[in-house]
């Protein structure tokens, strides 16, 4: 039985909506967690396969095989990866800035822009599960998933910077927030190919599916229709095309001349 790890955010949902509701899925078994948990438990073999932050796999390619045309990424703005700031980004140098602590591709993603980009030069702590504001001694905080869309809804002072459009607007390139991937033992089993291929197909039906995973979606408890079609429709991409693998490269290779990753490491792909 494959364990398949499911990131309990919105920008998940359409995806898994479908794969549950229209293929086969006995042979599962869905484990559920922030992404910083799945990437623990990835590398620890406690599930075999599941859409884990794409730093992950730099940090450990040679244990990791990546499923080819999956991914979760943006072009652009993605919504739910934003920076909370007291100050504009560009006078955030030499201050303290609050990081989530359940993703650390955004992490990174954030370490890069402020230093690439902007020249600032900050001190960065872990935030507390479930904080949603800025303390008295910090100038900025980093959100990511829904703790992001729902802080972003609330009317506020802080100036609200979306790390995906910042990305793009730097690059002109996508920004793969997480890869699909899967242990190197299961890589080439039929179960793993089955999943891959049902995964591409689910990916496919989910523009025509939108608007019934919105009506179905617990995220409608807190999230209007209208706001949640427009996230999944303009924010949210599944694709991982030579454009969006090209942002990732280019991220990675960001990663390591900041010193954040050891190599640059090469795609591995699993056969189709």
């Amino acid at each position: 039985m494959l364990r398949i790890g499911q990131i309990e955010y919105a920008n998940c949902t359409p995806l898994f909506h479908l794969l549950r509701e229209q293929f086969p899925c006995s042979g599962y078994e869905f484990v559920s967690g922030v992404p910083a948990a799945l990437n623990r438990m990835l590398l620890a073999g406690e599930i075999d396969v599941c859409p884990s932050s794409s730093i992950e796999y730099a940090y450990h390619p040679e244990r990791y095989t990546i499923l080819p045309e999956l991914s979760i990424a943006s072009v652009g703005a993605v919504a739910s990866v934003l920076l909370f700031s007291r100050v504009p980004v560009e006078q955030l140098d030499g201050c303290t800035v609050l990081l989530s602590s359940e993703s650390a591709t955004s992490v990174n993603l954030l370490k890069i822009l402020l230093s690439r980009r902007f020249g600032c030069s900050c001190r960065f702590e872990v935030a507390e599960p479930g904080v949603t504001g800025i303390d008295n001694m910090s100038s900025a905080l980093l959100l990511i998933g829904d703790s992001a869309l729902r802080t972003s809804f609330n009317k506020s002072e802080l100036i609200v910077y979306d790390l995906g459009e910042l990305w793009y607007s730097w690059t002109g390139l996508p920004f793969v927030f997480a890869l699909w991937l899967c242990r190197n033992e299961i890589a080439e089993g039929d179960e793993l190919k089955d999943l891959a291929r049902d995964l591409i197909l689910a990916k496919e039906r989910v523009p025509g599916h939108l608007e019934q995973i919105a009506h179905l979606s617990k995220e409608g408890s807190w999230m209007n229709p209208d706001s949640l079609l427009a996230y999944w429709r303009d924010n949210i991409s599944y694709q991982l095309d030579e454009h969006a693998q090209a942002g990732l490269m280019l991220y990675y290779t960001y990663c390591f001349e900041c010193g954040l990753i050891a190599a640059v490491p090469s795609l591995h792909f699993s056969a189709q």
